[in-house]
Parts: C-alpha cells; sequence; structure tokens
C-alpha cells in the first residue's frame, strides 16, 4: 500500500483525532454489548449518576453535546429498556427529570468495571495526561466558538 503524504497538517491532525476516537468507541461498545448497553447509554447513566435527581434532558444534551432531539430519543429507547425513567415534577408541566432505575444503577455499576478505556489510556504519561487533557479543552473551546455554540460544555 503506498504511503499517504501529508499536505495539510490541520487536516492530518483531525483525521487522526477521529480515528482515535472512532476506535476507543468501538472497543468501549464492544465489551459494553455484554451488558446489553451502548456507550452512549452508559454516558447518559454516568451524567444522570453524577448529577443526581435533578439531571434534565436538556442537561445531558449540554454534557454529551449532543442536540435534544438526539438525546430525547436516546431517552426514550433507554426509558423502554427499563433504565431510567421521566419524572414530571418541575415548576414547569412541560419540563422532567431523569432518573436511573435500579436496573439501570446496576448497568451503570457494570459498566465502570469494564476496563478498555483503562486500557488505552494507559500508554500515556501522567504527563502526556495532563496534556492531551489541556491540548483537547483547548480545541473544545475553540471549536464551540467556531460554531458559536452558546451553550456553555459542563464535562470536565
Amino acid at each position: 500500500m503506498p504511503e499517504v503524504k501529508p499536505v495539510d497538517h490541520d487536516f492530518t491532525l483531525w483525521m487522526l483525532l477521529s480515528q482515535v476516537q472512532t476506535l476507543t468507541l468501538n472497543a468501549r461498545e464492544t465489551e459494553l454489548m455484554e451488558d446489553g448497553t451502548t456507550a452512549m447509554q452508559a454516558a447518559v447513566l454516568f451524567f444522570i449518576n453524577s448529577i443526581g435527581d435533578a439531571t434534565t434532558p436538556a442537561e445531558i444534551s449540554r454534557r454529551l453535546v449532543r442536540q435534544p432531539a438526539t438525546i430525547s430519543g436516546l431517552l426514550d429507547r433507554m426509558e423502554k429498556a427499563g433504565l431510567v425513567e421521566r419524572v414530571k415534577d418541575m415548576p414547569r408541566r412541560n419540563w422532567v427529570r431523569v432518573k436511573i432505575t435500579q436496573k439501570g444503577q446496576q448497568i451503570y455499576k457494570q459498566s465502570l468495571k469494564r476496563k478498555s478505556i483503562h486500557q488505552i489510556m494507559s500508554c500515556l504519561s501522567d504527563e502526556e495526561h495532563k496534556q492531551l487533557t489541556s491540548i483537547l479543552v483547548k480545541l473544545r473551546t475553540k471549536a464551540s466558538k467556531v460554531l458559536n455554540y452558546k451553550q456553555k460544555i459542563t464535562f470536565p
């Protein structure tokens, strides 16, 4: 196979970031399939567990940087699977909170035992981990400005 010569360093870096994200996600999805869940569902359970009973679909949308309609559909599927429930006891009747069910708690706890993310990240030293975190936050901040993204991204 002929070697591809990079012409644009920014595009090359963007493609590398994309490949890392795809491969890491695939590793996570593969191990979570054993529990009958997906990486996105595990992420939602993580955020609900960390935020608590005051979690709203809008807050999940902001933290995952996903469109509200995408999160709504995901929550529909998770509710049908018995992982979460929506509770309508907010000040406005059209607002809901999302709570983890007992089954969702079991899936959440099991998802924390999975090791692919730790295995992948273990190739970084503590210093490299800090540097990469700083660089990625910087890139995320710039990307949100380029998009004129109005929502504050609250994680990490």
